[in-house]
């Protein structure tokens, strides 16, 4: 961020106590910190957890995870399984936070779950999602798209779930 988001005024680092330096503005008198959008991203289990949904998305040729962004007044839990109501009809009745990653590219910090969705039934996809396909653990791994965001994702969730018991369902209030 080089000009002010309120004035337009270049802004200049200034050190603010237990901070270091930050952006500030002399005509607003204000730090700025750090603006970016929120989202999530989504490995997608069925009931039993042998299986994960992927999905090929705007044109893409590769598999990757479903996710969205978080609205204004949202929680990401509630934006994880919003995104997979709207996306792809799915009910979710488990999730988990795993971990989070900030993507560059479209500055974005993406917060990804594991859920467990009621049904395997792909009937409700809708217009956002190209192609939706359920794969065993090991040929998830094998066909998620390569050196991005999602397979750090799945594999980060692979490696934490090892040994773990099967998380149980919840309660969307």
């Amino acid at each position: 961020m080089n000009y002010c988001m309120e004035c337009g005024t270049e802004l200049e680092a200034k050190h603010l106590e237990n901070e270091g330096n930050i952006p500030y503005c002399s005509s607003c008198e204000g730090y700025r910190f750090p603006v970016f959008s929120t989202a999530v991203s989504m490995v997608i289990l069925n009931k039993e957890q042998d299986k994960m949904l992927l999905i090929k998305q705007y044109g893409g040729a590769d598999y990757i995870l479903c996710a969205g962004y978080v609205n204004k007044g949202e929680d990401a839990e509630h934006a994880a399984t919003r995104e997979i109501a709207e996306e792809l009809g799915l009910q979710t009745v488990g999730l988990r936070y795993n971990k989070s990653e900030y993507f560059e590219k479209n500055n974005t910090l993406m917060l990804n779950f594991s859920c467990i969705v009621a049904s395997e039934c792909l009937d409700g996809l809708t217009d956002e999602v190209d192609q939706a396909e359920w794969f065993s653990i090991k040929d998830a791994r094998t066909n998620i798209k390569k050196g991005s965001l999602a397979q750090r994702f799945l594999e980060n969730y692979l490696e934490k779930s090892h040994g773990l018991e099967p998380f149980t369902a919840f309660k969307d209030s």
